[in-house]
């Protein structure tokens, strides 16, 4: 039950922040707003106020937002061609579409500033156990010391050591460490270890053979300070998840990597588990794949109606009907192979906890009769 509350929880405020963008946007331009729905298909429950119905609908899995003379051709009555969408200049139809993803990207900016103010866990560079016969190991560190400066920078968290340690390209290493009440200094030359990173590739890395000890801190920022982290966070997670399409595409990441709405109501569960933290951080990080994905240059996602309006912006007309519903039938297409395969993959990774699922079901019903 945890797993299905969180993901609706999740997903309905990722869409309801996307849908929330165009609206105020829309609304900014004087475009006129017919429909305000959460989920897609039969309406669940409304409500008119003004001149938008405010709607929660049967599919969870998306929203929209109705506007006046939203498409080309739609039949618009005189008075309405000033507040319709298509009768405003094309940069405020962009700015309205694009108000959605963006909407998504600053919301994870947002996620992430409260997460470092509330603290982050993070690993101290307590050493808890040196690997025999490496680097480490033959120089003389052990199990316990404290990782205090590596080449005379200090550090203090097991994330900085290990970065400086990757940054090094396996030249020699200076580590100072705390052992009891004394300061002693290491040198050392890394070994070089092959492995794969976070796409399968595979890749070499300098190691020294030592691994953490369990010793966690909390790690909390002022306003500032998360504001920066954040942002870092931010553009940091785009940037992996921008690299991971182009890996997809390339075939490097496999496609039975990519999951649906079961993998994500999955997750959403674990990490509503794990704690607040981590479930903020989760959301953040979906809430920037959710804003990525609409502006892809798809026909039906944003990014395709941004093409088709910054097309009409650049050379003064706009994009004929007759490609633009081949376009849209194209990427209805692409979108629904995207979907089955989400479903399909989902499917194949979860069978046997939704079989179980079922019987729960079928064992409460039958025991209630």
């Amino acid at each position: 039950m945890i797993y299905l509350l969180s993901a609706i929880v999740v997903l309905g405020l990722l869409i309801f922040v996307h849908e929330l963008g165009h609206f105020i946007f829309a609304k900014f331009f004087g475009v006129g707003v017919e429909k305000f729905s959460l989920g897609f298909g039969p309406k669940i429950v409304g409500k008119i106020v003004g001149e938008t119905e405010y709607l929660i609908s049967a599919f969870p899995l998306g929203g929209y937002v109705k506007m006046v003379g939203e498409s080309p051709d739609a039949e618009i009555s005189q008075d309405d061609i000033g507040r319709s969408f298509m009768g405003k200049h094309p940069l405020k139809r962009i700015v309205i579409v694009a108000a959605g993803p963006l909407f998504n990207l600053f919301f994870a900016l947002f996620l992430f500033i409260v997460v470092y103010m509330i603290g982050v866990p993070a690993a101290t560079t307590r050493i808890g156990e040196v690997l025999p016969g490496k680097p480490a190991a033959l120089a003389g560190l052990l199990a316990q010391d404290l990782v205090r400066s590596v080449n005379g920078k200090p550090v203090t968290r097991w994330d900085e050591f290990a970065g400086i340690i990757a940054a090094s390209k396996g030249a020699q290493l200076e580590i100072s460490v705390q052992r009891g009440d004394s300061a002693i200094t290491f040198r050392m030359i890394p070994e070089t270890k092959e492995g794969k990173n976070l796409f399968g590739e595979k890749i070499f890395y300098p190691v020294i053979g030592v691994q953490a000890a369990a010793e966690m801190v909390t790690d909390r920022y002022s306003p500032v300070q998360a504001v920066v982290k954040g942002c870092q966070q931010t553009w940091k997670v785009i940037s992996l998840t921008l690299l991971s399409i182009v890996k997809l595409i390339e075939r490097v990441v496999p496609l039975d990597t990519v999951g649906g709405p079961i993998m994500i109501a999955k997750m959403a569960g674990e990490q509503a588990s794990a704690g607040g933290v981590n479930f903020l951080a989760f959301m953040a990080l979906l809430s920037i794949n959710l804003g990525i994905l609409n502006l892809l240059p798809v026909p039906i996602l944003d990014g395709g109606h941004l093409f088709f309006y910054f097309w009409e912006f650049l050379f003064r007309k706009p994009v004929s009907m007759r490609a633009r519903e081949m376009a849209q039938q194209v990427g209805l297409a692409l979108l629904i192979g995207l979907m089955v395969l989400a479903f399909y993959n989902d499917f194949v990774r979860y069978s046997k906890d939704i079989v179980k699922y079922f019987n729960d079901i079928v064992r409460y019903i039958v025991r209630q009769g």
